[in-house]
């Protein structure tokens, strides 16, 4: 079982830029589409604001992107790849607007303390 801290870095992935910047990301969920036999991962600039049903105009920067979870430890140490076709995007959206409209599939921060 992974400890505090290995879960707390489980949530985040450091994207580094062409410059060698480095950003720090939250990652809201990973999920596998068999029709395109790909995983995926999204995440939001660390420390923005949630996404909720409630505010419909609320506007949260979220990145997609494919990985191969064999390719690393976890989803975090995983190379990304970009996501290249309109279909493959619209089926991405789809999912993130599954994932922003039942709260069940959420965790928030009470359910972390746990």
């Amino acid at each position: 079982m992974a400890n505090k801290d290995q879960q707390d870095n489980d949530k985040y992935v450091t994207l580094t830029d062409e410059k060698g910047n480095e950003s720090l990301y939250e990652i809201l969920f990973t999920f596998h589409s068999d029709e395109y036999k790909k995983d995926y991962i999204l995440f939001t600039p660390a420390g923005s604001d949630r996404i909720t049903v409630e505010d419909p105009d609320q506007e949260v920067e979220i990145q997609a992107f494919s990985f191969d979870p064999t390719s690393g430890d976890s989803e975090t140490d995983s190379d990304l790849y970009p996501i290249e076709n309109d279909d493959e995007w619209n089926m991405v959206s789809e999912v993130l607007n599954t994932f922003v409209e039942d709260d069940s599939l959420r965790t928030d921060d009470k359910n972390d303390e746990d």
